[in-house]
């Protein structure tokens, strides 16, 4: 009987101990039951606060974005009707000077030619007299100056942003010099042939014996003409036949490896141009001078046979032609804005301050980096950022021819 009571003892306590053990168990879990839903509801009410500051957010932007488009708007319809004004005062600006030309910076000999000067006093002395013919000769028969440019005509994109296309005045080839130097230039039969033409490689190519250096080549009466620069070496310019392809022709020039005569080109070391009365040069005897020299060409045989000073400064020049004997010294800036001709040098002193047209070109895409004249034509060859153009000139007599 005792072993039975102690057995039934055991039992009950072992019941009871299980049952303590189960009851702070199910306590713990329920603790922990309780912390998880605490967790949730702040977890909820961060969720729901986040979500209410996320659609503030975006009212917020697309407030901002509205009126982000709304001064957009305002201010493309504002831009477009300052690009119209600009248009306007352009069209009104080229009127003006087509109508009454500012005065230029035209530079010329010490002693002026004026109207009234043809009737000289016969009180002068005899060397007052030789040094009146001396001034008096001419160098250029031509008697026409540029007044305007009735037309412009962009032909097309081709080659480097910088290069030169010309044609020959005695013909209707076109030739084409990609880049600022190389020794290939490009044929064309016209200029319809190269306005047609894919690129340059569909044309004619010509290897000529040495590179020319720069975009300051001519062509004249079948021949061409360009410069040839070397390492160590003196500028040279080159005559070369383009019917038999051999070079006649080199005559070393006085110029300076590191003068350009161009600021704003300054691959162009020197720039032969021809007009109605032959061949020219423009160039830079030195860095160190300021002022664009002229000098006057034998077209046969490349003899000087005279140099001027035009004192038409090379800072801020990008290109020059000769027309009639008559120099167009073209300027612009480093950021290029409209190209202008600013400086006029007559080679005779017939143009007169209020003859010489300050005009300005149709501004286009860039800078020149050449403008060749055509005497044949009146028209200038120009090249502009890749873009070939020509430009059609009317022309007026001079003054005193």
């Amino acid at each position: 009987m005792k072993p039975l009571f102690v057995l039934l003892l055991s039992t009950a306590w072992t019941l009871s101990g299980a049952q303590h053990y189960y009851q702070g168990l199910m306590d713990y879990l329920e603790n922990r039951l309780l912390a998880i839903e605490d967790r949730m509801v702040l977890w909820h009410e961060q969720s729901h606060r986040h979500h209410t500051e996320m659609n503030d957010l975006k009212k917020l932007a697309a407030e901002a974005v509205n009126t982000l488009k709304h001064h957009h708007s305002s201010l493309t319809k504002n831009l477009e009707g300052a690009a119209v004004q600009v248009d306007r005062l352009e069209r009104e600006m080229d009127y003006v000077e087509g109508q009454n030309s500012p005065r230029a910076c035209v530079n010329r000999a010490d002693k002026v030619v004026e109207q009234g000067a043809w009737g000289l006093q016969e009180s002068r002395g005899e060397a007052e007299e030789e040094a009146w013919e001396e001034i008096s000769s001419t160098v250029s028969d031509c008697v026409e100056i540029m007044s305007g440019i009735r037309s412009v005509k962009i032909l097309k994109r081709v080659g480097s942003p910088k290069g030169m296309w010309t044609r020959d005045p005695r013909s209707s080839k076109v030739y084409v010099f990609n880049g600022t130097s190389g020794d290939t230039i490009y044929q064309f039969n016209s200029v319809r042939d190269f306005s047609g033409s894919p690129g340059v490689e569909s044309s004619k190519s010509i290897r000529l014996p040495s590179e020319w250096s720069g975009p300051g080549s001519a062509v004249y009466n079948g021949y061409l003409y360009y410069v040839k620069q070397e390492a160590d070496a003196d500028v040279q310019v080159v005559k070369y036949d383009l019917l038999t392809g051999l070079e006649t022709e080199t005559a070393m020039f006085p110029v300076e490896n590191q003068a350009a005569v161009y600021d704003l080109n300054p691959e162009t070391v020197a720039d032969l141009a021809a007009d109605d009365e032959g061949l020219w040069l423009l160039y830079a005897p030195s860095d160190s001078e300021p002022n664009i020299s002229l000098a006057k060409m034998d077209a046969a045989t490349l003899d000087i046979e005279q140099i001027w000073d035009t004192r038409c400064p090379r800072e801020n020049a990008e290109a020059a032609f000769v027309v009639c004997g008559t120099v167009y010294v073209v300027y612009n800036t480093r950021l290029a804005s409209r190209s202008r001709v600013q400086c006029v040098f007559d080679v005779n002193d017939m143009v007169i301050s209020e003859e010489a047209p300050l005009l300005y070109f149709p501004r286009r895409y860039g800078a020149h980096a050449s403008l060749k004249y055509n005497p044949e034509e009146k028209q200038l060859y120009g090249w502009d950022d890749g873009y070939q153009i020509i430009y059609r000139l009317t022309m007026k007599r001079k003054l005193l021819a």
